[in-house]
């Protein structure tokens, strides 16, 4: 062995360009398995899919999904019908079912197993009710909205909860690992014995089949969240006072269907689609038809005479959609014509949404916010007051997550805005390792990073806030959970603080505009609690000292779901 490598030096050291060829190939090697490993099992697509849609943005930093990162899954969007792919987008190119019956091969126990999921099912009926096998074809879906892969941890659960997440009315499973999703059936039902496969991450449990679509019906938590195609769903609203004031464009369609009014107002440019038995009303949320008080969803349940699975309302209770027409009365925004004379501060602990809050500032008042630091992230994004010194005073409020009683004491007012522990160190957790809207890596959170992130970072949210509180000059204290639940009065509040006089239609505005393009996806998230229980015993502390001092001050407590899971 010695003689054999000492001639496999002599060799080399003879002709060192043999040596650094051999290295060149060697190199070249290892990075096309390096290449080759990280496309291993992607999904084919069509040549008009080479840039998919995104997700749609969800909640501001919802926690991160964490699947097979190898495999590059992630939600597509699908075409709702090929004529119309301008709204859904395009489609997927699936393999032949040669292959996917290949897949879900399991051998024989296909029927016990088919009865060991049914156990699952009756289960789950709190949150999705089982309605069948139906049959699926790849180039007619029976569900044509949004859809994921996970070929080793497909789970019932998992699938459900990403699609009603989206907002979607169905959830189905399909080969042991696909999830598809949409708001109607549009397949025939199938023998129970033909959804056989097991999900690949939930032994006993049965997702689908060959082509077979096993189907639930979501019982959405929040149905504000259910989207129709691109529309959103806003719910079942009680016909407004002054109907052609209220709603200016009115249109009769005898063979009505949620597409047609929503493509209708759509085209006339409105951002509200509202739906009447037979009539198709647009217009835009105003305070002659606010959206603020929502009746219950059967009074407007009249199937769309086109359309089996959709509700089209009554004359006296309207369906209302939101289409993608922006609503433009409150997107103007610009510095203040006058220097003023007043610092006021929008104080955070780091994730608690300071960024989301200056959207709604920017867009409720219509001027530019400014920030303590400067994010040319954020600057590009159309913060425009992000460049100004924040002395400047040519911006309403400013951004800043400082604490200590210097930093404090150098502002005359401060909104503080404070959002649970748990969720706040987990966006900013996401936010330094995947920025503004990123995720943090796998590696992130089962390394070193997150437990000497919470380790650091869980004294500041509680210092922080206790700072403000203490050497605040003038302190509108908001909790975040509380800006998403009721917008409207938590937003009027924060404008009351700036000493701007904002019109109610331009609030309303706000609402249909909320979410901007600052906010995380909800579709990645943690399958796992990232915190011990030492860290829970540790935060919890924190909360408890937060709570004593906001009563201290005769001000609401923390929100009860601060405390520990």
């Amino acid at each position: 062995m010695a003689k054999l490598w000492f001639k496999f030096q002599r060799y080399f050291r003879r002709k060192p360009v043999r040596f650094f060829t051999f290295l060149v190939l060697y190199l070249t090697a290892g990075s096309l398995v390096f290449l080759h490993s990280g496309f291993v099992g992607q999904l084919a697509v069509s040549q008009n899919q080479a840039n998919p849609a995104a997700g749609v943005p969800a909640e501001v930093a919802e926690l991160p999904f964490l699947g097979d990162l190898h495999l590059g899954r992630g939600f597509r969007d699908m075409g709702e019908a090929t004529s119309i792919a301008r709204r859904y987008g395009p489609w997927f190119k699936g393999k032949d079912g040669n292959e996917r019956t290949k897949l879900g091969d399991y051998g024989g126990g296909a029927w016990s197993r088919a009865l060991k999921g049914r156990v699952v099912r009756e289960k789950e009926e709190e949150r999705a009710k089982y309605i069948g096998c139906y049959l699926d074809d790849t180039q007619s879906r029976a569900l044509r909205g949004v859809s994921f892969f996970d070929y080793k941890k497909m789970t019932i659960f998992r699938c459900q909860d990403n699609c009603a997440e989206r907002g979607y009315l169905y959830a189905g499973l399909e080969f042991g690992a696909e999830c598809y999703c949409g708001h109607k059936i549009q397949a025939t039902n199938v023998s129970e014995a033909e959804c056989d496969m097991e999900c690949k991450g939930e032994r006993g449990s049965v997702c689908g089949g060959a082509n077979r679509l096993s189907v639930y019906r979501l019982q959405l938590a929040q149905e504000s969240a259910r989207r129709y195609g691109s529309a959103v769903f806003r719910g079942c609203f009680h016909k407004p006072n002054n109907l052609s004031l209220a709603l200016p464009v009115t249109a009769a369609m005898l063979n009505m269907s949620v597409d047609k009014c929503v493509d209708l107002c759509t085209e006339k440019e409105y951002p509200l689609a509202a739906l009447a038995g037979t009539a198709c009303h647009c217009g835009f949320p105003t305070t002659r038809f606010p959206l603020h008080e929502r009746e219950d969803e059967q009074l407007c349940a009249q199937k769309c005479s086109a359309e089996e699975f959709e509700s089209c309302g009554t004359p006296t209770y309207f369906i209302v959609y939101q289409t993608q027409v922006q609503d433009n009365r409150c997107m103007d925004r610009r510095f203040l014509p006058a220097k003023s004379k007043q610092l006021i501060a929008l104080a955070s602990f780091p994730g608690a949404g300071n960024t989301w809050a200056r959207h709604l500032i920017e867009l409720a008042t219509g001027f530019y916010t400014g920030s303590y630091y400067f994010d040319g992230s954020l600057y590009n994004k159309g913060f425009k007051g992000e460049r100004d010194h924040w002395r400047s005073g040519r911006t309403i409020c400013i951004k800043t997550h400082e604490s200590g009683q210097k930093e404090i004491e150098a502002f005359d007012a401060a909104i503080l805005l404070i959002r649970n522990p748990y969720k706040a160190l987990m966006a900013e957790f996401n936010r330094k390792y995947g920025g503004h809207i990123g995720f943090a890596a796998h590696a992130h959170w089962k390394g070193k990073e997150w437990p000497e992130f919470v380790r650091n970072y869980a004294p500041w949210w509680a210092t922080h806030t206790l700072d403000w509180l203490k050497f605040g000059k003038k302190v509108l204290v908001v909790h975040f959970e509380d800006l998403k639940q009721d917008l409207f009065v938590q937003l009027g509040r924060m404008v009351g603080l700036l000493g701007v006089t904002v019109r109610e239609d331009r609030l309303l505005c706000v609402e249909s505009q909320k979410d901007g393009n600052f906010k995380r996806s909800g579709l990645r998230k943690l399958e796992y609690d990232p915190y011990t229980a030492d860290m829970q015993k540790t935060i919890s502390a924190y909360i408890k000292m937060v709570d004593a001092a906001l009563k201290g001050r005769n001000l609401t407590g923390v929100p009860d779901d601060y405390y520990p899971r």
